[in-house]
């Protein structure tokens, strides 16, 4: 069933139980991007005459999908795909064929070394004989502010961002980190602009929000200032912030230069936009230019976290705030997630005030490198990263069926991520290739497979 990821389905697809297969099989085409989000489904009547079901079958099948969050049910209007891009789908009825799983390429995350693991047993061998009692009996978050300020400081010099202590907000990861920044900067109904492709947590914030995305158009440097400029005047003042990931976070896997950002920065001044600057991967790619927001400090937040460059299960963020704004941040984030948890600042303290974390980041250099070369070699040049990037973005030749490409895969136990899924309007197929999730001999197969799949132009 996990390999049945296109839409729309035959007779011959549905299995017994009938309605469990029919909620598999629209799962599959919604992880796939067959099914897009807001894409209305069939009405019930006429989806159980073209499988040979009964309405009954397909109601319970709509109602399961409801439950696991991927479909709405709006009364009058119908059925509709509410899931944003995934990049993995998890419901207990959702799973491959076979005990093993697939070699998951989908999901964005650093290597996982075994540095890693060893890094977090020494520090909570250590904290078990000096745990402070803030960290187990702290309810107060300007506490934890103070007490892990200095440290959210010294990570985000590590990124090039020069930040007093009083104005960084920490949080439980990057997410909740953009989710302050957009509730404090906008109001339902406003607009935000984006890169034309963007990160994927970023639409269904949006949508939780009630906020509208604008792409603007990008060139080979990225978002063009000009545009982003004529959109905000078009938009009737509705346009608030603009949001960007410059330094290679965004599916794309771009490094945006120097004078692009500061053009960026002064076009989002003279529009009346605040920067919204996400930065998932932190100084993992090495000598980059400064942030956006270090060329407006007083419209920025800028925001970056440790799951995606030190370890997966250190969920912890860091939001630098502009000052006049920073106690409107704080409040929105009392609202919603009260303070980050103690415990794993801590850890973060561990490591970044040792030389933990930045042996850590090291060896995640040396093994995305080895990695990134790989890619190339093995999918081509058409392959879009830098050399110490998390993935590779892969455009398809024109015409070429993503969906199709992507259910082959799977049928190949490949899961990669659909280009459709990060974009914000028309857009030719590709591919998100994530590197770091897999072992490096389970990724080189997986890479041998995707290249055997694409057409033979596409490694030109």
């Amino acid at each position: 069933m996990w390999g049945m990821s296109h839409w729309p389905l035959r007779k011959h697809d549905i299995t017994r139980p009938a309605y469990r297969s029919l909620a598999q099989g629209i799962a599959a085409a919604i992880d796939a991007g067959s099914l897009r989000p807001g894409q209305r489904l069939p009405p019930h009547r006429d989806l159980a005459w073209q499988l040979g079901v009964s309405v009954q079958t397909v109601s319970r099948a709509y109602e399961e999908l409801i439950r696991a969050d991927l479909i709405s049910g709006e009364v009058g209007r119908g059925s509709f795909v509410k899931s944003g891009p995934r990049e993995t789908i998890e419901v207990p009825w959702f799973r491959a064929p076979t005990d093993r799983p697939p070699i998951d390429l989908s999901m964005m995350t650093p290597v996982r070394l075994p540095q890693i693991a060893a890094a977090w047993s020494a520090t909570l061998i250590r904290l078990a004989d000096r745990l402070p009692e803030q960290a187990m009996m702290s309810f107060r978050p300007r506490q934890t502010m103070s007490l892990y300020g200095g440290m959210a400081a010294s990570w985000l010099a590590r990124c090039g961002m020069v930040v007093p202590a009083q104005r960084i907000l920490i949080t439980n990861g990057t997410t909740p980190a953009m989710f302050v920044a957009l509730l404090t900067v906008a109001q339902p109904g406003d607009v935000i602009a984006t890169e034309a492709a963007t990160c994927h947590t970023l639409k269904p914030a949006a949508q939780h929000l009630h906020l509208r995305l604008k792409g603007i158009a990008c060139d080979a440097q990225g978002m063009d200032p000009e545009a982003l400029v004529a959109a905000a005047r078009a938009s009737g003042g509705r346009m608030k912030a603009v949001f960007l990931l410059p330094s290679g976070g965004g599916p794309l896997a771009q490094i945006m230069d120097r004078d692009r950002r500061e053009a960026l920065a002064q076009a989002a001044t003279r529009a009346g936009l605040m920067i919204l600057e996400s930065d998932p991967t932190g100084p993992m790619p090495p000598r980059r230019p400064q942030a956006v927001s270090s060329f407006a400090p007083d419209r920025s937040f800028y925001f970056t976290g440790l799951s995606k460059c030190l370890s997966p299960g250190l969920r912890i963020g860091f939001l630098a705030m502009p000052e006049n704004l920073a106690e409107a941040a704080l409040n929105r984030h009392l609202s919603m997630a009260w303070m980050a948890t103690p415990l794993m600042a801590e850890i973060a303290q561990d490591w970044i005030a040792g030389d933990t974390a930045e042996a850590l980041l090291a060896a995640q250099r040396v093994e995305l490198a080895a990695r990134n070369r790989m890619a190339v070699r093995i999918l081509g040049p058409r392959a879009q990263g830098f050399l110490h990037g998390l993935h590779r973005w892969l455009p398809l030749p024109d015409g070429c069926d993503e969906a199709e490409v992507l259910a082959r895969a799977l049928s190949h136990q490949v899961a990669l991520a659909p280009g459709a899924g990060f974009a914000m309007g028309p857009a030719g197929p590709a591919l998100r290739v994530s590197l770091g999730g897999a072992p490096l001999r389970d990724l080189e197969q997986a890479l041998r497979i995707v290249s055997a799949l694409l057409p033979p132009d596409s490694r030109i």
